[in-house]
């Protein structure tokens, strides 16, 4: 797919309405992920799609709590690394799927594969988004707006963050930015 290439927001041969890319963005505990989560609650067999991983025990705490907050009419999917390869899964039977998040995504794709892996790993997304089976709410981090890293890990990880969501915001049919706990549509193509 090519980068700058948009998410037609349209409807298909037959006039059925194609799956829509929602992107939600907003920095740490400004509501983005309840925002998402609300969004995607209208839609039948909703798929959490997680991409953290346990690490330590208050990781496990924020998992077990988001879990509980979920309820047990959500499927929870854990990846890591290959959500691409989730959201192409025929066998998913999902309403809509919720990826939890782009952010943490990336960090997993920087530490456990390399940087010189994310141009790959991106693009199979993009992919993947091109055409998605079913609705697509995708969760990431606004990083850029803080202070500038003090390490170039840091300021590498900023950056990729930042062409991340440029990138999914050019596929997404809708990008809501929550700040504070309120929303504002920056795009809708529907």
């Amino acid at each position: 797919m090519q980068i700058g290439a948009t998410h037609s927001g349209s409807t298909n041969a037959t006039g059925s309405a194609l799956p829509t890319v929602t992107l939600v963005l907003g920095g740490a505990r400004s509501g983005k992920s309840r925002w998402a989560l609300q969004h995607a609650s209208h839609y039948e067999r909703p798929v959490y799609l997680a991409t953290a991983e346990p690490g330590d025990d208050e990781m496990r705490e924020r998992i077990r709590h988001h879990q509980q907050e979920r309820g047990s009419e959500w499927r929870t999917v854990e990846e890591p690394l290959e959500i691409d390869r989730v959201l192409t899964d025929g066998n998913l039977n999902a309403g809509v799927v919720l990826v939890d998040c782009l952010t943490l995504w990336l960090s997993n794709v920087v530490t456990q594969l390399g940087s010189d892996r994310y141009t790959e790993r991106r693009d199979a997304l993009l992919e993947a988004l091109a055409k998605p089976a079913q609705p697509v709410v995708l969760v990431s981090n606004e990083v850029g707006m803080g202070i500038v890293p003090a390490s170039e890990l840091g300021r590498e990880f900023r950056d990729l963050a930042g062409w991340l969501n440029q990138d999914m915001a050019r596929v997404a049919d809708k990008v809501v930015l929550v700040v504070a706990g309120l929303s504002l549509a920056l795009k809708d193509s529907r």
